[in-house]
Parts: structure tokens; sequence; C-alpha cells
């Protein structure tokens, strides 16, 4: 009997399932300007610890420039929030430096940057990877052809790539939900969070420009427990979106 049980629980063991609930975040920060047009990283810090987030995607951060008085913007936000700060500059810009970024709690495994399209200004997209997944960032053009070419060179770079973790990509897509680029996404990634709430302008939204999503085909089993976008007018030009996931597998 004794022998029995042992067995069962050995089985068992084996089946057991893992779970890990990881909260994340997208922000376009406008440089940390607001829109009463005064640049306070503290309120920009503050919507971020409000949502106590493992992992946030900002874009639009200043390095080093003129506008922000020489200030590395996502460093002002990282002391702040107490997170672990990844830059991706996208071009030089008024005397330093203008691009994405990752705050984390955790210091990821290790970051790729790379270049996406933009005729009106160079895009970028950054990727981090941690134990458990892999977050990436990116604020895609104005210009619709070079969006396009950047969903076909993001889609490209995982379909090519064998990744034993979840993927996810967050940012400002500059594009609606049912615009081509969208769409094209969506045949390789889920949208995580809700598009029927517009994000932009904050103050009073009518589109939906910021996404999470998950590439297809994970590894693990990822539920959305929560997803929704924070109602905030003043601190940017976008509202942030949030969402909070279970990651669970068998083992």
């Amino acid at each position: 009997m004794k022998k029995i049980c042992f067995s069962i629980l050995m089985i068992l063991s084996v089946f057991s399932v893992s779970s890990q609930t990881i909260k994340m975040m997208s922000y376009n920060i406008k440089s940390g300007l607001g829109m009463d047009n005064q640049q306070d990283f503290n309120r920009q810090a503050d919507v971020i610890k409000l949502m106590k987030p493992d992992i946030v995607a900002i874009q639009e951060i200043d390095s080093a420039t003129t506008r922000s008085k020489g200030k590395y913007v996502l460093g002002e936000l990282a002391i702040r929030t107490g997170l672990h700060p990844s830059y991706a500059p996208a071009i030089n810009y008024d005397g330093g430096k203008y691009g994405i970024g990752i705050l984390s709690k955790k210091k990821p495994l290790r970051i790729i940057r790379t270049s996406l399209p933009g005729r009106e200004e160079q895009r970028a997209l950054i990727i981090a990877e941690f134990d458990q997944y892999v977050f990436c960032c990116t604020h895609l053009s104005l210009t619709q052809a070079d969006r396009i070419a950047s969903a076909e060179k993001i889609i490209k770079i995982w379909t090519e790539l064998n990744v034993n973790k979840p993927v996810f990509i967050a940012g400002d897509f500059n594009s609606e939900p049912d615009s081509r680029e969208i769409l094209l996404f969506e045949k390789y990634f889920s949208i995580l969070n809700d598009v029927s709430v517009p994000t932009w302008p904050s103050d009073k939204p009518t589109k939906t420009i910021d996404y999470i999503m998950k590439l297809k085909n994970s590894p693990k089993t990822v539920k959305v427990k929560k997803a929704l976008v924070l109602n905030e007018s003043v601190a940017s030009d976008h509202r942030p979106v949030f969402i909070k996931v279970k990651m669970s597998s068998s083992l």
C-alpha cells in the first residue's frame, strides 16, 4: 500500500502545475510632458507605482536632451519607481537621444536592440529576456507602410527563433485595431488588452493605439486575469495600458 501511495505521489508531482502572475504595463510618456505642457516625472512615476507592475514598456524617452534639461528620463523614472531601466535610443535628438525603454523589477538576463523602419524618424525594438518570459517594447512609425514593414520584421524575428518562453510585446503601435498592420500582427500574436477602451488622446480618448500582445503557440498557458486602461488624463497624452496575466505549465 505504501508503495502504491508513493507511486501516485510521484505521478502527481510529474504533472503538477507551476504558475506565475505577472503585471505588465505600456505607457507612452511624451518625454515627461503632461497635457498641461508641464514636465513632471513624479506624476508619471506615481501612475506607474499605483499599479505595482513587474514590467513596463515605455515610449518617447529623452536622454540628455535640451528639452529634458539634460536628464536621462528613464533613469529618473527608475529612481522614483525602484525599477531597473533598459534603454534603446532610436534617434539623435535635441543634443541627446530619444527612444524607448523598459522598466522591470528584475534585471534582464540579456537585452537586444534593433532598428525598425520610420521615414519621419527611425524606430526601435528592445527585447528583454528574463527567466520565465521575454518582453519587448516598441513605438511604431506614423507612416502605415513603415508600420507594416515593422510588423513583418518583428514577426520574422520570432518565427525564425526557437523560443521556449512566452514572448510579449507592448507599446504605442500608432495603429487602430482594424488596421492592416494590427491584423497582420494578430496572425502570430494575441492581443491581451481590451481594444474596446481607447487610449489616445488621454483627455478625451477616441482611439486605441497602445497594445500588449503575446506570441501565439506559447510553451506556457497565459491567461489574462485583469485588463484595464488607466483613467489618467493629465500626466501624458496617452493613457497607460495595464494587464495582469497568469502563466502556468505542467511539469
